[in-house]
């Protein structure tokens, strides 16, 4: 399906918000097209008195939405939410992605899993035949259990990549490590997933197999939308 909206990451934001209905409790993504989703959904419930409350996935789309007046609560508080909105590294033809690249990938599973749907925004540059080629796998991994991570990553066929390096490692807000994992391409995102989780010390990764409903893509001057078990047109 495709809906015409003017060119920009804008619209994708507004068409996703449009997802959104009142009494919802909606799931806040990180990066910027979530970002986007972020700003329009603020602007309807401030222009519409939308009624919702939104659970952050990171402390940097938390601020976001404190600044734009959105109601927040905790995961604990909302329990299963109705829609979670979120961004994509990634998009293979049958809607699985890798997501992390911003390091809030943990927290985005977890909102992810909590929630009926989930809508992916994207532009089409991050559509691809198949996940890993261009971009790494993010692989959180608890500090102590460093050494072991890479040392199994490696075993796995990758090449891990410690983020910010050793004198000034990236921190996640769970306070752990991301490691970036090349692999030379991924033809299995469920298996490998869990492959990776296996691991002792890794906390989640960026594989997200089999939990998008759909895709949004903008496209130039239109909004695509790509639904799973359909295929990419």
């Amino acid at each position: 399906m495709t809906t015409s909206a003017h060119a920009g990451p804008a619209a994708l934001g507004r068409a996703a918000a449009g997802y959104v209905e009142n009494g919802m409790k909606v799931g806040l993504g990180t990066g910027r097209a979530a970002a986007e989703f972020v700003r329009a959904l603020g602007a309807r419930v401030r222009d519409e008195r939308l009624s919702i409350v939104g659970v952050p996935t990171s402390e940097a789309t938390r601020a976001l939405a404190e600044k734009l007046d959105l109601p927040l609560i905790t995961l604990a508080e909302a329990g299963v939410l109705d829609l979670t909105v979120d961004g994509a590294d990634e998009v293979d033809p049958r809607l699985d992605l890798v997501k992390g690249l911003g390091g809030a990938l943990v927290r985005e599973k977890i909102v992810a899993a909590s929630s009926r749907r989930l809508v992916i925004v994207v532009g089409a540059e991050k559509l691809v035949e198949r996940l890993g080629v261009r971009t790494p796998v993010p692989v959180e991994v608890v500090p102590f259990g460093l050494s072991l991570c890479v040392r199994a990553v490696l075993a796995l066929g990758a090449q891990p990549a410690l983020r910010g390096g050793a004198s000034t490692p990236f921190v996640s807000d769970n306070g752990n490590y991301v490691l970036d994992c090349r692999f030379p391409g991924i033809d299995d995102a469920e298996s490998l997933d869990r492959a990776l989780r296996d691991i002792p010390g890794v906390v989640g990764t960026g594989l997200f197999a089999g939990m998008a409903e759909q895709v949004l893509v903008q496209q130039g001057g239109e909004v695509r939308v790509l639904e799973r078990g359909l295929g990419s047109p």
